[in-house]
């Protein structure tokens, strides 16, 4: 397996590190899961929706990965975004809870910029 494509598995575990400060709390209901996330509060409310973000990048870096993979094959560039992109992503995660919107914002872009330059790789 390339370095690439481990990285979509470790992008599809990406989200879990957030999630579990998310819920990190005497007050999480493991009941009614969603219902208590949602009343988070300051950094645990920001990790809930890191995690949520996080699963929402994955779809597009999977697909352009394998595109990617099936068009052109194994590739030194794609490995490097595809890296690039797990390093963004854990940044984003990190910054979105401690409160720092614009580098999040920026890093976030950062992120999406490697997901869309994978695609174009394939072209």
């Amino acid at each position: 397996m390339t370095v690439a494509l481990w990285c979509v598995f470790v992008a599809a575990l990406l989200p879990f590190p957030f999630t579990l400060a998310a819920k990190w709390s005497r007050r999480f209901d493991n009941a009614r899961p969603r219902s208590s996330l949602e009343q988070n509060e300051g950094w645990r409310q920001r990790a809930n929706w890191a995690q949520l973000n996080s699963f929402e990048a994955f779809p597009a870096f999977a697909a352009a990965v394998i595109v990617a993979h099936i068009v052109k094959g194994p590739s030194e560039t794609v490995n490097c975004l595809a890296l690039a992109f797990i390093g963004l992503r854990a940044a984003y995660g990190l910054l979105y809870i401690a409160d720092k919107p614009t580098v999040r914002s920026l890093v976030w872009t950062a992120a999406i910029g490697c997901t869309i330059a994978i695609f174009i790789s394939a072209a």
